[in-house]
């Protein structure tokens, strides 16, 4: 295993060329954007402003390993809110400033260098570089695409050996949009931890409730990973945790705490405004879901008019994975679309290679995403 970026060509790719050149010619239509506050999901500014101010009028440091006790609990009461109900007690979660440093310190917490974990073949690409940081090696299991990309039993199994550590779920999946919603023998049968990226878990598309994965695993060490960015539409106030379920705090709890301790990442003030966000932002989080679902129902409509494309609709989540016939080069496709004046991702990108698949993004704003796929379809006509 190579050294982290030491010796990785970080030459911009053919792709990326392309865009920029497009960008001095006059422009594109982004359907690849995953940042909310890009596309008018801009979350209450009064609340915030009340919630931060209730912390300077009281200021005071009181750094917790875990995270503040009253930004845990509040976490607590949301998995408690959720359908179904999950219980897990403040203590069995860690407060991080994002997911992205949740999948760290669980890498440092579970594996050694030479190591392996379990990931979906869709992927997703930083696990790549946390990987490499942590020595470790990504071993990818089959996602079924005829079955709505359900997670292949036989691939989870026939992938493990002695050197396996845990399973990555991601649910809803980024970006099939696959939600996992019973237990799954295999997963019992392997009796590994499971960590689950949940980030998405409040979009339900073809699912109303996602289902916290704690809740179908009780026999396992489960480790759930969420926080404000994706939920609250609010990557630049940087808050993620992890939540424990009882037999991962029991085996690990401690650990954790004391990796955690170690950075103490997240700040006083985001941990101070987060009840009040969580308290009373599910009207926005509400508005949000309708917008992102009535892009996805205008997404799925549109795509359906060409015999090129096949799309499955998404169980939750705000990405569509289509796949497109006729046109057997990813890269080709990609770039002929940008002459077109629309950028969207092939689906190696996201380590997926067989047959030729787009990313698009539903959380763009709807007459973005109209004009985007109108351009999609009429290139795509022609090869």
């Amino acid at each position: 295993m190579t050294g982290f970026l030491a010796r990785d060509d970080l030459t911009p790719n053919p792709i990326e060329l392309a865009r920029q050149r497009r960008l001095v010619r006059g422009g594109y239509i982004d359907l690849t954007s995953s940042n909310p506050t890009h596309h008018g999901h801009i979350f209450p500014a009064e609340l915030l402003e009340r919630a931060a101010g209730r912390y300077w009028a009281t200021r005071r440091y009181d750094p917790e390993p875990r995270g503040a006790p009253a930004a845990r609990a509040a976490i607590a009461q949301y998995y408690a809110d959720r359908i179904p109900a999950c219980v897990i007690p403040p203590e069995q979660i860690t407060i991080t400033a994002s997911t992205s440093e949740a999948y760290g310190l669980l890498l440092a917490l579970l594996t050694d260098p030479g190591d392996n974990i379990l990931t979906p073949a869709v992927g997703y690409p930083l696990l790549e570089y946390l990987a490499s940081i942590h020595r470790v090696e990504l071993r990818p299991y089959a996602l079924d695409e005829r079955r709505g990309w359900r997670i292949d039993p036989a691939s989870l199994r026939a992938q493990a050996d002695e050197r396996t550590r845990l399973v990555l779920v991601i649910s809803p999946h980024n970006p099939t949009g696959m939600v996992v919603r019973a237990a799954l023998p295999a997963l019992t049968t392997l009796q590994l931890p499971v960590v689950c990226d949940e980030v998405f878990a409040e979009f339900g598309h073809g699912i109303r409730h996602v289902p916290p994965f704690a809740t179908l695993h009780p026999e396992l060490p489960v480790f759930m990973l969420n926080g404000i960015s994706k939920m609250f539409a609010l990557p630049d106030m940087k808050l993620g945790w992890i939540a424990c379920n009882l037999p991962a705090h029991r085996h690990y709890g401690d650990r954790l705490e004391i990796l955690n301790d170690m950075y103490l990442s997240s700040s006083s003030l985001i941990q101070a405004m987060l009840p009040t966000i969580i308290g009373e932002g599910g009207a926005f989080v509400g508005q949000m879901r309708d917008r992102i679902q009535r892009n996805i129902h205008i997404a799925l409509e549109l795509l359906a008019t060409s015999h090129r494309v096949t799309v499955q609709p998404p169980d939750g989540g705000y990405y569509l994975f289509p796949a497109i016939a006729g046109w057997p080069d990813e890269e080709r496709l990609v770039l002929h679309l940008l002459d077109h004046g629309v950028l969207v991702h092939p689906g190696y990108f996201y380590g997926y290679e067989r047959g030729t698949h787009l990313m698009i993004s539903c959380l763009v704003a709807e007459p973005q995403l109209r004009e985007g796929l109108t351009r999609l379809l009429g290139a795509i006509a022609h090869p």
